[in-house]
C-alpha cells in the first residue's frame, strides 16, 4: 500500500522530520542491496534511533497493514532486506553503539548497526576475539550477521554467528519489547526464543540489542596457499586434512578464474598462478604456542603433498598474509565486475565437496553456462557464482533456474542444504520445496503467524509463493 499523508505524519510525530525520507534519491538507495541488480523501494524510509521509536513504528504499520522492511547495511546476497511490497523501510542504522564490554565475563552488548569489523577489533583491543568474520566484515552490521546466521571463514573452527548469541532485545511486529533469553552460556529454561531469531531473516521480529559472548584472543597464526593441478583433488584434500586430526582455524577454496578475476579487478594483490593450476586451498592454524602450530602446519603439508600440488607458499610476514586474506575476501565483488552474475550458497558434508563441485560443472555444461566455485570449503560451504558471459538473456532467464533447481537438488542429495550462511530471502524462496516438504513449510509458516498474523514484517521471504 502507499504511504498517505495521515501515515507520513504520524511518522514524523514518532521520528522527528529530518528521520523521514520519501525522496525518490533516498527510496531508491534503500531499496537495494547486493542481490544482483534488483531494486525494490520502499513508499517512505524511516530511521528510529531506539527500540522505543521502532515499536511505535510497528504499531502503527500494524495498525494500518503496512509492509515493514527492517533494513541494515545492505550488504546481503539473497534480497533479505529488499522492500518488494514498498510499505515501510525501516533502517536500523542509527542503532549503532557498543554498549558495553564485559571483560569479565567475556561478553559483549551492541547494537544492529555496529559494524563487525569495527566489533572485532574493539574487542581485539581489550585481549578478546569475536571469531565471526564474513567476507564483508568491514561493512556489513552485526544485526544483519544474526538476521542471516552469517558464518565467514573461520566458521570452520570456530563457528557461525549462532553460536555467540546469548541474549536479544527484540521488539515483536505487534510493538511489544523481550528480551529472548539471559546473559549465560547455559540456559534450559522454557523454548529459546534466541535462536528462533537467529537465522530468522527480519520475519519475526526487529532486534534492538545483542548480547555476544567472546573468547581468549590467540597471538600466532600460520597460513599457507596451497596450489592445485585438480580442483576436484582440492576438495578432496578438505576432508583429508580433518582425517590426519588437524582442525585448521580457516579452510578456503578458490578456483583458478577465482583468483585470476581478483587480481583483474583488485589492486594490491599479486599471487603468482602457474600454468595448469586449476584451484587453491588458502589454509590457516591459529593459537597460543608456535611450536604445536609448525607441527600442525607440517601434518597439513604431508597431506596435501598426496595430491598433484605445485610449491605450497607460506605467507611469512603480516603483509603478506594481508594481501592473501584480501585476495579471498575480494573475490566476490572481482565476480561481480566482470559480469553479470547469480550466486548461490550451498553446503554440504566436506567429504561431499568433490561430488558437488564436479556435479555443477556437469549441470552447467547442460544448460550453457559457466561457473565460478569458491568458499568456505572446511565446513563443506561452496559459494556457485553463475555467470551470464555471453548466454542470451532467453536462456539466462529460462534456462538459469532450471540449472539451480538441479544443482540444489544434487546439494540435498548429498545430505546438504540451500544455504550455508546467505539465507533465503527472495531469490531462494521458491527453492525451499527441494530441502522442506510441505509439512515442514506449514510449522515454519505457523510459526511466522503467532509473531506476526497480519504479516506486515519482511513479508514475501523465506516462503515459496505457491505455499498455500
Amino acid at each position: 500500500m502507499s504511504i498517505n499523508p495521515e501515515i507520513l505524519n504520524k511518522l514524523i510525530t514518532i521520528l522527528g522530520k529530518e528521520y523521514v525520507f520519501i525522496d525518490e534519491q533516498t527510496r531508491n538507495n534503500y531499496g537495494h542491496d547486493e542481490t544482483e541488480d534488483l531494486v525494490f523501494p520502499p513508499h517512505v524510509v524511516v530511521k528510529p534511533a531506539n527500540a522505543l521509536e521502532i515499536a511505535e513504528v510497528l504499531k502503527l504499520a500494524n495498525e494500518y497493514k503496512i509492509p515493514t522492511t527492517p533494513i541494515g547495511a545492505r550488504t546481503g546476497l539473497s534480497g533479505g532486506a529488499l522492500s518488494i511490497y514498498g510499505g515501510i523501510g525501516l533502517s536500523l542504522e542509527r542503532l549503532n553503539k557498543i554498549i558495553e564490554i564485559d571483560e569479565k565475563n567475556l561478553q559483549v552488548v551492541v547494537e544492529p548497526a555496529v559494524i563487525t569489523q569495527v566489533l572485532k577489533e574493539a574487542v581485539a583491543d581489550k585481549g578478546l576475539f569475536y571469531p565471526v568474520d564474513p567476507s564483508s566484515m568491514g561493512s556489513c552490521f552485526i544485526g544483519g550477521n544474526i538476521a542471516e546466521n552469517s558464518g565467514g571463514a573461520r566458521a570452520v573452527k570456530y563457528g557461525v554467528t549462532k553460536d555467540y548469541v546469548l541474549n536479544l532485545e527484540v521488539v515483536l511486529p505487534d510493538g511489544n519489547i523481550i528480551w529472548t533469553g539471559a546473559n549465560t552460556l547455559k540456559n534450559s529454561t522454557g523454548y529459546n526464543l534466541t535462536q528462533l531469531m537467529v537465522g530468522s531473516e527480519g520475519t519475526l521480529g526487529v532486534i534492538t540489542k545483542i548480547v555476544l559472548k567472546l573468547l581468549p584472543k590467540n597471538n600466532f597464526n600460520i597460513l599457507m596457499l596451497v596450489p592445485f593441478y585438480n580442483a576436484n583433488e582440492a576438495c578432496e584434500a578438505v576432508s583429508a586434512i580433518f582425517r590426519a586430526g588437524i582442525v585448521p582455524s580457516a579452510l578456503e577454496f578458490m578456483e583458478r578464474d577465482a583468483i585470476d578475476w581478483t587480481m583483474k579487478f583488485v589492486e594490491g594483490i599479486n599471487v603468482q598462478v602457474k600454468d595448469g593450476i586449476n584451484a587453491h586451498l588458502l589454509i590457516e592454524v591459529d593459537g597460543n604456542y608456535p611450536e604445536i602450530l609448525l607441527q600442525e602446519a607440517e601434518k597439513i603439508m604431508n597431506v596435501v603433498e598426496r595430491f598433484e600440488i605445485d610449491d605450497i607458499l607460506f605467507a611469512d610476514t603480516e603483509e603478506q598474509k594481508n594481501m592473501l586474506w584480501k585476495m579471498r575476501r575480494s573475490v566476490a565483488e572481482a565476480v561481480k565486475g566482470n559480469s553479470v552474475y547469480k550466486e548461490e550458497d550451498t553446503v554440504v558434508p566436506r567429504f561431499e565437496l568433490p561430488k558437488l563441485l564436479e556435479g555443477i560443472k556437469t549441470i552447467g555444461k547442460k544448460y550453457g553456462f559457466k561457473s565460478v566455485c569458491y568458499g568456505h570449503a572446511g565446513d563443506g560451504n561452496l559459494h556457485v557464482n553463475i555467470i551470464k558471459g555471453d548466454m542470451s538473456e532467453d536462456n539466462w532467464k529460462t534456462q538459469v533456474p532450471l540449472g539451480i533447481r538441479e544443482i540444489f537438488e544434487l546439494t540435498v542429495s548429498l545430505k546438504g542444504t540451500l544455504s550455508g550462511e546467505h539465507g533465503i530471502g527472495l531469490v531462494q524462496k521458491n527453492y525451499m520445496d527441494i530441502a522442506f516438504t510441505k509439512a515442514h513449510l506449514e510449522i515454519m509458516e505457523s510459526i511466522k503467524r503467532v509473531f506476526d498474523p497480519n504479516n506486515i514484517l519482511n513479508p514475501g521471504k523465506i516462503f515459496p509463493d505457491d505455499l498455500t
